[in-house]
Parts: C-alpha cells; structure tokens; sequence
C-alpha cells in the first residue's frame, strides 16, 4: 500500500479539523438556529449534545479513519472484514455532496458582501433590502457560488499540508482573535445586556423535541460528524498522535467559536432593536448595521468578511475532501482532476439551491425552499443517522482490544467512551428521532 499522505503536526490536524468544524457550523449557522429556538435553551441543549454525543462520536470517527488510513467508504471496508458497513461511507460521501452544494450559496453570498465592503457600498444601505436583493439575484447568487467552490476546489487540489493544513493554520488563529474584538465591541453597545440574558437565561417552553433534535444536528453540523469528514481527516494523521486529546480540543473550540458567536450577536441584535429570530440572514443584516456605527467601521467590516470567507473554506474543504479522497483512493496523481470534476458536479447540484430564494422561490418542498430541504435531509436526517451507525459499527463491530490500542486512554476512559458509544449515544439518537416524528405527527 502506498505511503498516505499525513498532516506535519498534531497542531495542524486540530486546526484543520476545528476548522472543518467551526466554519459555518458556528458563525453562520448557530446564531440563526439559536435565534430561532429559544436562544439560552437551544445553547444549552447543543453544548449538552456536543459533550455527550457529539465528542464520543467524533472520537469515534477519529478511530475509525486512523486504523483504516483510507477514505472512508475503504477504512469500513477493511475494519468491517467482509462485512457491508462501507454504506456509512457512501451515505457519509452523499451527505457532504448536498451539504457542500447548499453551503457553497451561502459562501457566495459572504463573497457578495465582501466586495461590496472593499468598494464601501455596505455603510448607507438598508441592510434587510439588500440582504434580500442579493440572494435574489440569479446571477449573483450563481456568480458567488461560482467563485467560492473555485477557491474551495483551488486548495483541495493542493493535497493534505500544503493546501488544507497551510490554510487552516493561520486562517483560525486570526479568526479567534477577532471574534474575541468583535463580542467586546458588540457588549459595549446600548441595551447589549437583553441580548446576554437571552443567550444565558432559559426560556423553558422552548423545550421541546423538535428543539432537542435541531440541537443535536447543530452539534453534528458544527463538528462536522455523522458525514464521515473526520474519518478522513485522522487518515492522515500519524500512529503516534493520541485521538483524544485531539478531540477534546476541537469539541471545546467549537463550543467557544460558537458561544462567542451569539455573543457577537445577540447583544447587537437587542441593541440595534432587531428580532433575534431572523433566520439565515442574520449575520448578513446585523453585523454590518453594527460596523456602521463604530469608527473604522468599514476596516472591521473587511476584516470580518475576510475572515467569514475563511472559516467558511475551512469547512467547505473538509467537505470536498471527503467525496475528492473516496473518488482517488490512493492515487494521488488524480487529485487535482477530480477536485475539478467534483467541484463542478456540486455547483450544478447547488443551483436550485442558489435560485431557491428567487425564481425558484415558489417551489415548496415539504413546507420549506429547496435550500432548506436540503438543509434538513442533511442536518436533521443524515447526519443523525451516520452517527448513529458509527457508534454502533464502533461500539459493537470492532472489538474492545482494536478501540483501546488506537486511543491509548487511561483505561478508565476507554471504558466511558465505549459504554458512551455503545448505549448512551444510540439511544439518545434514537430518542430523539422518534420524540421528533410524533411531533410531526401531532
């Protein structure tokens, strides 16, 4: 077998990984889903689902693609020994497709925005106008889209370190610190106190099964499993990093992006006398009303964008290199074409995706636009169910003695993590789902 292509360091695989999962996961999407659910309930509920479902499952994913040191669909394939668990792998593949083609609209919408802050066309406009002109737009939608996955595709066709691993360690680093200067502005602002006490103080009707369930896919949106991504992450990761730690690190980082985000957020939506339940735009309509009323205002605003565009291709690369590894194997010479081919399919996929906002707006499916169809099939659907299969292809299928050699834990958190994976994570998954369908039903 050909020598796997690794990360150069234990630091870059975290970044790297923590990027995949921060991303939009939590900067674009949290703060909307937080808004919409209840805001202090809903955080509660995701940071109880990424502790204690969403880590195990990532350490599980983390175990699963280092002893198999291949794309996903073949590390099942070797580890299952005959037996057919590699459709995680290809549902996985088909849930990252979709994922990346409706994700990649919103990358374009942060480009959109970008280049209208370079040009200083963002300061005297009527932010909910342009919002919505903006993701009306055929051809700017289109256009955005375009040139995001053509970046996107650009670093993937690079390799392992010296495209993804060189991005992503400079890319969050810089992201972090500004988040941090961006909440310490937005908590200045008049009034910023509402928004903290709806971000901290629950609002218990907002309790529900359908809330448990949008926390949970939140939780395995923003970490980025259930997809396979982090099985293909940790195959190029060498024998001699320990998994745990690892994981620990990406869970905690995503909670503190993620909280900092509705930081960011929330105190300049009550601030600004807006609703917090703006849904996707959020972002696109708040921060810049905020930016518009602090000197250098249009410096941040680049400055931020910048840095949106980054957090969102960490994320988008993740994605891509999950059906790129799958569709090469181990030929390596054929990354760079089929990171273009593939780049291609999912920006025709993505196009109703893109329109569903505009000419596509009347099209109904299942009470939502094509965008959100393809959100909830992928967040509330697949993702859930490949978590659920991989703690039981981990929890049952390979052995106590494979499990505990690859992460080398003190023995009393092999086991934790083990009856976590096995029992705990399964039967809440599956809680959740039925709490969900009777809801629906009633």
């Amino acid at each position: 077998m050909k020598q796997r292509d690794q990360w150069s360091s234990k630091i870059g695989f975290v970044l790297a990984a923590a990027g995949s999962a921060i991303g939009l996961g939590a900067i674009w999407k949290f703060p909307y889903m937080t808004g919409t659910n209840g805001g202090s309930v809903f955080l509660l509920l995701f940071i109880i689902c990424t502790i204690a479902i969403g880590l195990p499952i990532l350490l599980a994913e983390f175990v699963i693609g280092r002893m198999g040191q291949a794309d996903a669909v073949t590390s099942l394939k070797r580890l299952a020994k005959g037996r057919n668990w590699q459709f995680i792998g290809w549902m996985g593949l088909t849930a990252s497709f979709i994922i990346l083609s409706f994700y990649s609209v919103v990358g374009g919408w942060i480009l959109s925005y970008l280049a209208r802050s370079l040009i200083f066309k963002l300061d005297t406009v009527n932010h909910v106008d342009l919002f919505n002109s903006i993701i009306a737009s055929p051809v700017e939608v289109l256009l955005g889209q375009a040139v995001f996955l053509l970046l996107t595709v650009w670093i993937v066709q690079s390799g392992v370190q010296s495209g993804i691993e060189r991005a992503s360690r400079w890319m969050m680093p810089l992201l972090f610190i500004f988040f941090i200067v961006l909440a310490i502005r937005s908590l200045t602002l008049e009034g910023a106190m509402d928004g903290v006490r709806f971000l901290f103080v629950p609002d218990w009707s907002y309790l529900t099964g359908s809330t448990v369930l949008l926390a949970l896919g939140q939780a395995f949106f923003s970490l980025s499993v259930g997809v396979t991504a982090m099985m293909t992450y940790a195959s190029y990761l060498p024998k001699e990093e320990r998994l745990g730690q690892s994981a620990v690190n990406v869970s905690i980082l995503n909670i503190v992006i993620s909280v900092l985000a509705g930081l960011v957020i929330f105190p300049a939506v009550f601030a600004l006398g807006q609703s917090p339940a703006e849904g996707p735009g959020l972002i696109f309509v708040i921060l810049p009303a905020i930016f518009n009323q602090i000197p250098f205002g249009n410096v941040f605003m680049i400055i931020f964008f910048v840095l949106m565009l980054f957090a969102t291709l960490t994320s988008s690369i993740a994605m891509l290199e999950i059906v790129v590894s799958t569709g090469i194997r181990e030929k390596r010479n054929r990354r760079k074409m089929a990171a273009w081919v593939f780049g291609l399919l999912i920006f025709i996929v993505g196009i109703p995706s893109a329109l569903s906002f505009g000419i596509l707006s009347d099209v109904n499916l299942f009470g939502g636009t094509i965008f959100d169809f393809a959100d909830t099939i992928t967040s509330r659907i697949m993702m859930p169910l490949g978590a659920l299969l991989t703690s039981i292809f981990v929890g049952f299928v390979l052995t106590k003695k494979q499990t505990d050699e690859e992460l080398r834990m003190h023995p009393a958190m092999n086991a934790l993590w083990r009856f976590l994976v096995r029992f705990v994570v399964p039967i809440a998954i599956i809680f959740i789902f039925v709490t969900w369908i009777f809801e629906l039903r009633g």
